[in-house]
């Protein structure tokens, strides 16, 4: 079994798991007031492990399948043996640093929670843009858009509702998920970055 699947099979049955208990998934969720005053920083980690519904987990285990995949590939061709590992050290840590901002930004709301992987496949998202920008994304299956232009759209729509605030999607996970996993893809591989601007500069609308 690959990596990208154990995530996922691990993070179905631990979301499913929760659905039925709900004293379990209250002490997984992101909650900043438990995790500064309470010293829970477990949950910086576990909320990414758990999510609000059906359509939640299905659209980040699907978005997960597929750039976790490429990503695990990129990792075995640059680490060998250990890209396994390195995948798995790269998905965790992108939750972690992803929720870092919410915790500061919510840190006075002892009503706020956030659960879900968001953070962590946003980052391998745009790690797989990094190296195939023009591939195409498929909004709600059926309107394909090349890689670097959906994640423009990706980053500034987040960038948006980040700052807009309400609704109860955390944007700013999606957002620094995002930037995170750019910059660690930049840090351990610096030649994607002439071979992403070659890769956009040859591209053709028609």
């Amino acid at each position: 079994m690959t990596t990208t699947l154990a995530i996922i099979l691990i993070t179905t049955l631990i979301s499913l798991y929760a659905w039925r208990n709900e004293r379990f998934l209250d002490s997984w969720v992101l909650n900043p007031q438990k995790v500064l005053r309470g010293g829970q920083w477990y949950r910086l980690l576990t909320s990414g492990f758990v999510h609000a519904d059906f359509g939640h987990l299905i659209f980040n285990m699907i978005s997960l399948y597929f750039f976790g995949r490429l990503i695990e590939q990129v990792f075995g061709m640059l680490f060998g043996a250990g890209g396994p590992l390195y995948l798995l050290i790269f998905y965790l840590v992108a939750i972690v640093v992803s929720d870092l901002p919410t915790l500061i930004r919510q840190r006075n709301r002892s009503n706020y929670n956030s659960l879900g992987a968001s953070g962590g496949v946003s980052a391998l998202l745009f790690a797989a843009i990094l190296f195939q920008p023009t591939e195409k994304i498929y909004l709600y299956g059926a309107i394909g858009v090349p890689g670097f232009i959906f994640g423009a759209m990706y980053m500034a729509y987040s960038f948006y509702e980040s700052r807009r605030g309400g609704g109860t999607i955390n944007h700013d996970a999606h957002l620094y998920g995002a930037i995170f996993g750019v910059l660690v893809i930049v840090l351990i591989y610096p030649p994607v970055i002439p071979f992403f601007i070659e890769q956009i500069s040859n591209w053709r609308l028609f």
